[in-house]
């Protein structure tokens, strides 16, 4: 078990899996935002229509660009090509991170107040996350600013894991989970994934102690 998450491509298909979701939803909604065919339960975000373009585009830069950072033959072969989708990475963090607070502080609540304040507090740990990955690389710490962007991935893609968990019972019940229950699974699953992050630095760390160089 240690060995498979030694290994690149084990950790960027758990990443690309639990942000497929996320991610096939921002690239439709890139299209559906500026034709205004989005549905009618994404309208009130029409309140902060900029930000919520923006938010959408740099959700699917952001995804993306994330796993790919992680595959080791890149880093080792691409210097390069791994900076450019470094950077990309970073910039689209910022401005997903940003632009969430704004459409949290500019969209009326649709939800009980749960839902605003786990994404209050994810907006802003995903800028926290960001910046401290930014400062270990600027100080030349490869595990540290490794351990950093996994976190930042996985609060970024939080969502990918809500709907895991809500497409289910989507399916069972007909319905869209709704209610103080609902909303508190919401933000339990988006901690699942900050769960898991820590879990696979952990792993990952541990299993470079133990094998020989």
């Amino acid at each position: 078990m240690l060995r498979t998450f030694s290994r690149p491509v084990p950790l960027v298909l758990l990443l690309a899996f639990f942000s497929f979701i996320p991610i096939l939803n921002a690239l439709v909604e890139t299209v559906q935002i500026p034709t205004g065919t989005y549905s009618a339960d994404s309208a009130h975000l029409a309140a902060a229509p900029v930000a919520w373009f923006l938010h959408v585009l740099a959700g699917a830069a952001f995804g993306i660009s994330g796993p790919v950072n992680f595959v080791l033959a890149l880093r080792r072969r691409f210097g390069r090509l791994h900076r450019v989708t470094g950077r990309i990475f970073f910039l689209s963090a910022l401005v997903l991170g940003g632009s969430s607070l704004i459409i949290l502080a500019s969209v009326e609540p649709q939800r009980t107040p749960i839902v605003d304040i786990a994404r209050g507090v994810f907006g802003l740990a995903l800028l926290v996350a960001v910046a401290k990955a930014f400062t270990a690389i600027r100080r030349r710490d490869i595990a540290g600013h490794r351990a950093w962007v996994i976190r930042a991935y996985a609060i970024g893609m939080g969502l990918g894991t809500v709907a895991l968990v809500f497409f289910p019972i989507y399916l069972i019940t007909g319905a869209a989970p709704a209610g103080i229950a609902a909303d508190l699974l919401f933000a339990a699953s988006w901690s699942f994934n900050i769960g898991l992050a820590e879990w696979i630095i952990h792993k990952t760390s541990t299993t470079k102690h133990c094998i020989p160089s």
